[in-house]
C-alpha cells in the first residue's frame, strides 16, 4: 500500500537508496561535529547522530519494497522494452 503510493507520486527506489546513503554521511558528520563540542553539549549531539544513524536501514528497506513494486508492476504495451 505505502509502496504503491510512493511509486504513484514519483518516488523511485534509487531516490530512497540515495537518501539512505546521504543519511549515513549525515550521521558521520554529526558524530564528528559532536566530538568538537564542549563536554556539556556533547551528549545531546551524540544522541542526535545516533538517531540519524537509525534511518539508513529503514530507508533502504523501503527502497527495496519500492523496487519490488517497480519490478512486479505490469507495463503498458506501448512502453515495453
Amino acid at each position: 500500500m505505502l509502496t504503491q503510493h510512493l511509486h504513484r507520486i514519483g518516488i523511485r527506489s534509487w531516490h530512497l537508496q540515495l537518501a539512505s546513503l546521504g543519511s549515513i554521511w549525515l550521521c558521520v558528520g554529526l558524530w564528528i561535529r559532536a566530538k568538537t563540542l564542549p563536554e556539556d553539549e556533547r551528549g545531546n549531539a551524540e544522541r542526535r547522530a545516533l538517531f540519524v544513524g537509525l534511518w539508513p536501514p529503514s530507508l533502504w528497506l523501503v527502497a527495496d519494497s519500492v523496487e519490488r513494486q517497480e519490478r512486479d508492476r505490469p507495463r503498458a504495451p506501448w512502453r515495453r522494452r
